[in-house]
């Protein structure tokens, strides 16, 4: 068990700090409009923003001082409550319904995304398994069956919701751990084959995927529906130019790009602040990611490193689709940004998992 102290990365918490404000700011501006018009107080959403992150800090703050090294003794039953949760909000009368999907359990006035904490979940518990069976990963029966057999059946229970954007993530993070790990990319290339073929099924298996692929390749051929949001987000990003109309200036926020808020704020922050705000982000992003493949590196056990490297692999993989998709590279798939994007699941999930990193980085050499 790591023994040693040292101060957290004081340069990872500036650039978390940095991202959730101008987040805060960004959710107030896209969606004050909206606010006003649904719930009569502009603020509504902010307000509602500042206090999710506000309850991320303080887990922050509290995981920070956390042993990293617990996380390696109770994954397996963290795993075990998120699987019992995925099932339950399956559930009518337990699990909420929200844009076709049920995928939130009711807590009082808010609302807890299941599948969002099964990320983390499923890392913590990666991170054990394949630091004490590195040498097995290689072998395909007796290690990388069973590690994607686990991570599969919890994007089979995800996708029964169906969330298909939570799942990949999951599923994205889940491969980069195991690759890190030593798998052979051989057995790598023989599932990916078969993940493909099951992948295209599920799309044709639902009209409405099947629809997000063809406006992706063609958003005009139903620019009032399945093509409307991609659209809107470019007519978002267009006229940002290089410094953007100015904060609070976003033309698309008054009802031409649906709840800007959440996964397109990135849309309004580029018509707002322009290419140089959008690049800012950018690179905001790739030095938090910098600072976590540090950390990963530095730490003192393979359980550190991987623990470490799925949580910068899932908040890259998540940057990565979010960003995609607003600038029209990617099929719309409903991913937030994280830090930036309003809801209170995703917000709180990502500043504990900066948390786990902050105590990683108290015991790394670099």
């Amino acid at each position: 068990m790591p023994t040693k102290r040292t101060t957290p990365d004081i340069f990872l918490m500036i650039l978390t700090f940095t991202l959730l404000a101008v987040g805060l700011i960004m959710v107030y501006s896209a969606s004050a409009v909206w606010a006003d018009y649904k719930f009569n107080d502009s603020f509504f959403f902010a307000k509602r923003q500042m206090l999710f992150a506000g309850v991320g800090i303080i887990a922050m703050f509290f995981i920070m001082n956390i042993d990293y090294w617990t996380w390696r003794t109770w994954s397996k039953v963290i795993l075990i409550v998120c699987f019992v949760l995925l099932i339950l909000v399956l559930i009518p009368g337990i699990g909420n319904v929200r844009n076709g999907s049920r995928s939130w359990i009711g807590v009082g006035a808010f609302s807890v995304q299941p599948s969002e904490f099964m990320k983390i979940a499923m890392i913590a518990f990666l991170a054990k398994f394949l630091s004490e069976n590195q040498k097995m990963i290689t072998t395909l029966k007796k290690g990388l069956i069973p590690s994607l057999g686990l991570v599969f059946l919890a994007f089979g229970l995800i996708m029964l919701q169906p969330d298909l954007g939570t799942g990949t993530v999951m599923v994205g993070t889940s491969v980069v751990m195991i690759f890190i790990a030593g798998a052979r990319i051989s057995h790598f290339v023989g599932l990916g084959l078969i993940g493909v073929a099951g992948f295209v099924g599920l799309i044709v298996s639902a009209p409405y995927r099947m629809k997000r692929i063809t406006s992706f390749l063609d958003p005009w051929q139903d620019p009032l529906g399945s093509g409307f949001q991609m659209i809107q987000s470019l007519y978002a990003i267009g006229p940002g130019g290089l410094f953007g109309l100015g904060l609070g200036q976003s033309r698309q926020k008054f009802f031409y790009l649906p709840e800007p808020q959440t996964d397109f704020i990135f849309a309004i922050l580029a018509e707002e602040l322009g290419f140089i705000g959008g690049s800012f982000i950018l690179l905001l992003f790739s030095l938090l990611l910098w600072r976590g493949i540090r950390i990963a590196l530095g730490a003192p056990d393979l359980f550190g490193t991987f623990l470490a490297t799925g949580i910068i692999a899932m908040i890259a993989i998540q940057v990565m689709i979010n960003i995609g998709v607003v600038t029209g590279l990617m099929p719309v798939t409903g991913i937030t940004l994280p830090f930036l994007s309003y809801g209170g699941s995703s917000l709180t999930l990502m500043l504990m998992a900066v948390g786990v990193l902050l105590n990683i980085s108290r015991h790394s050499r670099y």
